[in-house]
């Protein structure tokens, strides 16, 4: 089982943007984490990060090549990008949504999602704690669904 990671546009720059929002910690930091959740798991895990909504609609739709399910911080995107919702929704892989700020304590528009209808869940308002949790939380319901399969079950 390997999960993708996708970190949307401007992530590239935590720990230096607007750290009262988003953190002091940086996004390397985050992938690390990550990873070391990912192998007491038993799971591999790929981490991009890209400014650039066709890319991310191309590795989202790449993805059933290779990856079991995604975790994905569209950052602004959320907000804006039908693409980013209508590729999730087409290649079907189990999606977690997360957030590091509470988007529903902040600005009006930044409460609406595209990504969330075609998504498991979403994460939102934990910081950095927030990319763990989605994946655990992916993890969990894929490993279930695979001994689900197992017994039979559907």
């Amino acid at each position: 089982m390997e999960v993708l990671v996708i970190h949307g546009p401007n992530l590239q720059l935590l720990g230096m943007r607007e750290p009262d929002v988003y953190g002091r910690e940086k996004l390397d930091a985050i992938n690390a984490r990550l990873k070391a959740v990912a192998e007491a798991y038993g799971v591999g895990l790929e981490c991009r990060q890209s400014n650039h909504e066709g890319e991310i609609v191309d590795w989202i739709g790449r993805s059933p090549e290779r990856f079991s399910g995604i975790v994905i911080n569209p950052a602004a995107y959320t907000h804006t990008s039908v693409a980013i919702r209508d590729a999730l929704a087409a290649v079907r892989l189990p999606a977690v949504e997360v957030h590091l700020s509470n988007v529903h304590k902040r600005e009006p528009f930044r409460a609406h999602s595209y990504v969330a209808p075609v998504v498991w869940g979403t994460i939102s308002g934990f910081g950095p704690l927030g990319y763990e949790l989605a994946l655990i939380a992916l993890i969990r319901l894929l490993k279930g669904k695979e001994n689900a399969k197992d017994e039979g079950a559907n």
